[in-house]
């Protein structure tokens, strides 16, 4: 009986165990080895996922560039077969070439300059050192760089314009039915309609030798402003109305006061409509630019199409359709930064 008792039943009796009696220890406890492979499939499933999601446009983009490059040869113009992938590309090196030659040429101005003025200290004459700028053609990113500020300057005055208006707007039925017809009126209103407007204005009151900013400049950014600001007011004023009229009356009984109330209950509120506006603005103020600098004559992306076209060489149509890529690609990644920018901003609103 002991016997078939094994080691349980001589423990519950008291009895020894006998000698052969074979004592099996207990299995260790598994080892779970479940999360690496989970890991190793997680990440798995991102990169495919990642893959599904960036063949889209990469196919969508190839196929562009197929059709233009069988389509492009046989559309003829006044100065020869439409340019194709290969012929735009090569006019960007060309673009680049011009850009390390300016470079160097501007370098080298200085470097005399510099040396001929520090002549003139060690002669004891250095009343007669110049300082000159340089003076050259502007390369295209120096274009790039030009029509970059221009939109930051229209769509930053637009943006300061507009968000106050716009609050103001959406808060009173009053102020609202009375600014309503004005933005129904002159939103509609062509850039090119307002270029001549605003020249003549600026012309008429920077009449300083050497202003702070080039007077084609500045009617480049406020042209950008008046078509610019639309989207943002719109936007602000119907995001302003929509909060919640509990959420005001809450703010009532607290008593809070109306920067209180604006600070902590409608800017909220209203921030993801406000983001909307401004990043449809940016975007009108970044195609409005273009058509801007062409009439305003602003050493930007716009000048640069309108000059290679008056220039009518056997490359300007590569390089206008470089510049023309150039610009959808800067609009591109303009989109993405206000949408980064938006996405912070929530994550720290909702913090």
């Amino acid at each position: 009986m002991a016997s078939g008792l094994g080691i349980a039943g001589a423990v519950a009796t008291g009895t020894r165990a006998p000698d052969d009696l074979e004592i099996v220890p207990s299995p260790p406890e598994p080892t779970i080895d479940a999360p690496e492979e989970s890991t190793g499939r997680g990440i798995g499933s991102m990169v495919i996922g990642w893959l599904k999601g960036l063949a889209p446009p990469v196919l969508g983009i190839a196929g562009f560039v197929a059709m233009w490059a069988v389509l492009a040869p046989q559309v003829n113009t006044s100065l020869g077969a439409l340019p194709g992938p290969g012929d735009v590309l090569n006019a960007g090196r060309d673009l680049y070439d011009e850009w390390m030659a300016i470079r160097a040429d501007r370098s080298a101005f200085y470097a005399t300059q510099d040396a001929r003025n520090a002549e003139l200290v060690a002669a004891g004459t250095p009343e007669l050192a110049t300082n000159f700028e340089y003076s050259g053609s502007p390369s295209f990113p120096d274009q790039i760089w030009t029509s970059l500020r221009t939109v930051a300057l229209g769509f930053f005055i637009g943006t300061v314009i507009a968000v106050p208006i716009g609050l103001l707007s959406g808060l009173s039925k009053t102020f609202n039915a009375a600014i309503n017809p004005l933005i129904q009126i002159f939103k509609p209103v062509s850039p090119l309609a307002w270029l001549p407007i605003v020249t003549i204005v600026i012309s008429a009151t920077v009449t300083a030798d050497e202003p702070i900013l080039p007077i084609s400049f500045i009617i480049s950014a406020l042209v950008v402003t008046l078509n610019s600001l639309w989207p943002t007011l719109i936007n602000t004023a119907v995001g302003a109305s929509s909060v919640d009229e509990d959420l005001l009356n809450v703010g009532k009984v607290l008593k809070l006061g109306w920067f209180a109330r604006l600070r902590q209950l409608i800017l909220p509120s209203a921030l993801p409509y406000i983001f909307t506006g401004m990043r449809l603005s940016l975007g009108v103020g970044w195609m409005v630019l273009i058509a801007a600098e062409m009439l305003a004559q602003n050493p930007g992306l716009g000048k640069f199409v309108w000059d290679e076209f008056q220039n009518g060489s056997s490359q300007s149509l590569s390089r206008i359709m470089f510049a023309v890529l150039v610009i959808g690609f800067i609009g591109f990644l303009l989109d993405k930064l206000m949408s980064m920018a938006e996405s912070w901003v929530g994550r720290n609103r909702l913090a």
